[in-house]
């Protein structure tokens, strides 16, 4: 399948190291004269992890750059837009791309919460596009998040299900839009009770980093939150649960924060992650993938409970 990548940054230089380690042809568009070194510097950090996950051969190769969709040659099957976070920007690259496609090209957005109808308004095939959004990092993260749009056709979705099916990704069908998917919204919700519990005071930024790590992270990577309190009921499962705990449970609901990331705040988690993590991103990133090899690897091996969860 002949496949283009907007934007080198991180996500879309994520997706191509997943769409050309799953053997696909990939052409990166973006006219930043840095995109062919930010790639080959992502590729040194990805490839290494691919492939001892099997996701990609170890020699292969960097994808073809394009300044712009005429000089990316013919046509593509598929286009992965990850442009930045900017509805103006994504609208008009989208309405501009559509002369350089046939009508059956699909064009996947990895935005992280834009509706797709909104996206689609400059473009004369608005069927054609869908939500795709990964995970960071998108060439080791298995989760991709599907949803159309009010003029997307089943065939569509159904299509770009077999297509990440394939490249070994766990594909999540939303029924209908919501602003933040589902990973980003249950991030949120988790982060804004971190942001409010660090501005508060309450914990050490670094101790409520340890008590998802730690606490959380460890039941939520074999089951989810729901099965976790369902298990917690014993043999009386979520039923039981509720019975016992629920009330408790409405009444912290009732105390949860609504932080502002106002400067005060944004004062405490840039010095909360300086006391907890002093160590340069690109560190902490590489450590993140090399023991996210590991976790995936587990997680493999026990696919039963996870698909459980």
């Amino acid at each position: 399948m002949k496949v283009w990548i907007l934007g080198s940054g991180l996500i879309g230089g994520g997706w191509a190291a997943a769409f050309a380690g799953a053997g696909h042809q990939v052409t990166v568009i973006d006219p930043d004269p840095k995109a062919e070194a930010r790639l080959a510097e992502l590729w040194v950090r990805a490839i290494p992890p691919m492939a001892r996950l099997g996701l990609a051969p170890a020699d292969t190769g960097l994808p073809g750059v394009a300044a712009q969709a005429g000089d990316a040659g013919d046509a593509p099957d598929w286009v992965q837009e990850s442009l930045p976070e900017d509805l103006a920007l994504k609208q008009s690259a989208l309405g501009g791309l559509e002369p350089f496609l046939t009508p059956g090209t699909i064009v996947a957005s990895s935005s992280s919460g834009l509706s797709p109808d909104d996206m689609a308004r400059d473009m004369g095939h608005p069927g054609r596009l869908i939500i795709a959004h990964p995970c960071n990092p998108s060439y080791l993260m298995p989760v991709v998040e599907l949803c159309g749009g009010s003029a997307t056709p089943d065939a569509v979705l159904a299509r770009a299900t077999q297509v990440f099916g394939a490249m070994g990704k766990t594909v999540l069908r939303m029924n209908r839009i919501m602003p933040g998917h589902l990973v980003n919204r249950l991030q949120a919700a988790l982060w804004r009770e971190a942001v409010y519990m660090a501005a508060e005071g309450v914990a050490s930024l670094g101790d409520i980093e340890k008590a998802v790590t730690q606490g959380l992270g460890p039941r939520w990577s074999i089951i989810g939150p729901s099965t976790v309190f369902h298990v917690s009921g014993g043999d009386g499962g979520m039923a039981r649960f509720l019975t016992a705990l629920g009330p408790e449970f409405e009444r912290w609901f009732a105390t949860l924060g609504q932080p502002r990331l106002d400067a005060a705040t944004g004062e405490v988690l840039i010095r909360g992650m300086a006391e907890a993590d002093p160590r340069p991103v690109a560190e902490i990133a590489a450590e993140r993938d090399e023991n996210l090899v590991r976790v995936l690897s587990f997680l493999r091996s026990a696919e039963g409970p996870v698909r459980a969860g």
